[in-house]
Formats: structure tokens, sequence, C-alpha cells
């Protein structure tokens, strides 16, 4: 999920990634004229590896934990739901907990993107990785801009300001 929004806001940027020696697809920009600079990065490692990346590009680019986010698949909250908030626990993800270790901190934004819970039994792992089902497929273009929009909301006017659009939504 996290690399889709990235897509549909490098596409916003009109910008292409390119290959990091960090092992990622990085793509800098500025969020409208005279806005603030971004680095948008595309770990190229498994998503539970995605700590060396994101240390690596934060060494690289001199940015600091607090100015980093984190966007990702979020199974404990419904499907089409935005929640953000900075810091906290990993909630089982092991992307999270990779990044919050090579960061050495937890102290960093998430954009978090609900995909739901896995039906029945069905493992995690594998529902996260499966395809989007036709209702699924149909909201997701719609679910990818909200994404953007609070992600670029979240840098532009804060946390606060980010939630109180998007939570609701």
């Amino acid at each position: 999920m996290g690399q889709m929004v990235l897509s549909e806001m490098g596409t916003r940027l009109g910008g292409s990634f390119k290959a990091h020696k960090a092992n990622a697809q990085v793509l800098e920009g500025r969020l409208g004229i005279g806005g603030p600079r971004l680095i948008l990065a595309q770990p190229m490692t498994y998503m539970n590896l995605s700590g060396g990346p994101v240390a690596g590009l934060a060494r690289f680019f001199d940015v600091d934990p607090e100015h980093i986010i984190a966007i990702h698949d979020e199974i404990d909250i419904p499907f089409n739901t935005i929640k953000m908030k900075l810091g906290g626990g990993e909630g089982g993800h092991n992307g999270l907990r990779d990044i919050s270790k090579a960061l050495s901190t937890k102290d960093y934004y998430r954009v978090r993107v609900g995909v739901g819970r896995p039906p029945g039994r069905m493992e995690t792992a594998d529902f996260v990785l499966r395809d989007f089902g036709t209702t699924e497929r149909k909201e997701l273009p719609f679910l990818l801009d909200d994404a953007a929009d609070a992600a670029e909301l979240l840098i532009r006017e804060g946390l606060q300001a980010a939630q109180q659009k998007h939570h609701g939504v």
C-alpha cells in the first residue's frame, strides 16, 4: 500500500523514481511551488526489511526521524480508512518494527492505510499480499488519492490538521 501511495505522490510531483545506493528508489521534489523539499523513497527490500533503506537514506539526506513519514498498510483499521500518528507501537507490523530498530526510535510519523482484517483463519501475510477484491479495486484509486492528500497535509500543516481532516473520512 505504501509503495502505491508513494507512486501517486511521485506522479503529483511530476518526477520519476531513480535507484539509490541505499537499496531504494528515490524521487526528490517540492510540494508545490516553493513548498517543502520532499524525498520520496520506495525501499527495494522486502517490506519486513525496510529499516536499512530508511535509515541509510535518513543518514544520506541528513533527515531526522521526526521528519520521516512511513506510509503503510494497516490491518487494524477498515479498508478505505486513513489514520495518522506520531510514534507508538508497531502493532505487529514487521516493516515498522524494522524501521524503528534501524532508526533507534519509534518517534516518526505514520500514515496508516486501512486494509481491514483477514477473513476467517487466513494468515495475515497471505491477506496483505493477495490481490484486491473487485469492490476494493474500484475504491483503490480514491483511497490512494486520499492517502497521498493526507501525507501532503501532514507535511504542510502538521499532524493535528491532517488528523482532523482525514480521521473522519
